[in-house]
């Protein structure tokens, strides 16, 4: 069974949001039984708003299977943690949504990735199995055609060697990178980047001294040069991601938006203001778009949001951010 408009998701403009969430609510309501569950004890019959809707709390990726439909998984996604924690896993029906989702929302960020040489600096995810992050940056690697588009884990003086080569070519060059290991390699490699993007994707894990997105940008910035550093957004349990081109300020694609609810009232959501985050993800058909995560940040009125930190009560996650 297809829901309605799936073709049309990575198309969309915001006239058509509310529709388009409207009615993958409705397919969601009725072949999602933990959603429709939740939906049932929280929620009122009017839902006009986007601020309406039920937003499933992300902590029941750990305790539930949430499926939109029955299906064999094509996925599983599995978050970071500790041994002390329960990882959140995500079941994916069908896997070229989440390529589709991240491929358009780079190009639209970022622009064509055959213009791009993309480096992914990410050994701690390369490590364990089901993330959903290492299978966006190989397929970007891989789209990107570049002969020195590569994983690198700790051979710093290969990395800092191709960096180099490509500084020298004007190559336009994306290093994308967890947090530890970007730092680390900005200590011990710093070098200027007049064509390199550096993009963190959060991440200390307690590899080192706990610092606030400021700190670790600003830190970045003089080792490297570079008058910002991208961030990117996205997690497990979603199938889409937002992008900073700095200043931690994050922007949607269109087929996705960040809401905000009141700390002390869950149910209370607003387009705009301080609190913690809930998003809107159109790509997460068969699993659930209304997500109530951890995140406390702020939206502004344009949409853009930034994340401060988790909710003191949330498990740490690999991927999780310093409260400023």
């Amino acid at each position: 069974m297809q829901p309605p408009l799936v073709n049309n998701i990575f198309s969309i403009n915001d006239e058509k949001f509310l529709q388009q969430a409207t009615e993958i609510f409705q397919f969601q309501y009725q072949h999602n039984a933990v959603y429709k569950n939740w939906c049932d004890l929280t929620s009122t019959v009017n839902r006009q708003l986007l601020t309406d809707f039920p937003f499933l709390p992300i902590s029941f990726f750990k305790s539930h299977q949430i499926t939109t439909t029955l299906f064999q998984p094509q996925q599983i996604f599995e978050s970071s943690g500790t041994t002390q924690t329960i990882n959140s896993r995500h079941l994916v029906k069908d896997i070229n949504l989440y390529k589709q989702s991240f491929s358009k929302a780079f190009e639209l960020f970022y622009g064509d990735i055959k213009d791009w040489c993309v480096i992914g600096l990410l050994p701690s995810y390369l490590e364990r199995n089901n993330s959903s992050l290492v299978m966006m940056v190989d397929e970007l690697i891989k789209m990107s055609g570049h002969a020195d588009s590569d994983f690198y884990l700790y051979d710093f003086d290969k990395l800092q060697s191709t960096l180099q080569r490509l500084e020298m070519q004007q190559q336009k060059t994306l290093l994308i990178g967890v947090t530890f290991a970007l730092l680390d390699f900005a200590d011990t490699h710093p070098m200027q980047l007049n064509h390199t993007t550096i993009m963190e994707t959060g991440g200390m894990k307690g590899r080192r001294k706990e610092l606030t997105r400021f700190e670790i940008h600003d830190h970045l910035k003089q080792k490297f040069a570079v008058k910002n550093i991208h961030s990117e957004y996205g997690m497990t349990e979603l199938l889409s991601q937002a992008y900073s081109k700095g200043d931690g300020i994050f922007v949607c694609p269109p087929w996705m938006k960040v809401l905000v609810r009141d700390e002390e009232d869950p149910l209370r959501v607003s387009v705009s203001g301080r609190g913690v985050l809930n998003v809107i993800d159109l790509a997460n058909i068969y699993s659930c778009i209304f997500i109530a995560t951890d995140d406390v940040g702020m939206v502004y009125e344009d949409g853009s949001f930034e994340v401060f930190g988790r909710l003191d009560n949330s498990d740490i996650r690999g991927c999780s951010l310093l409260v400023v």
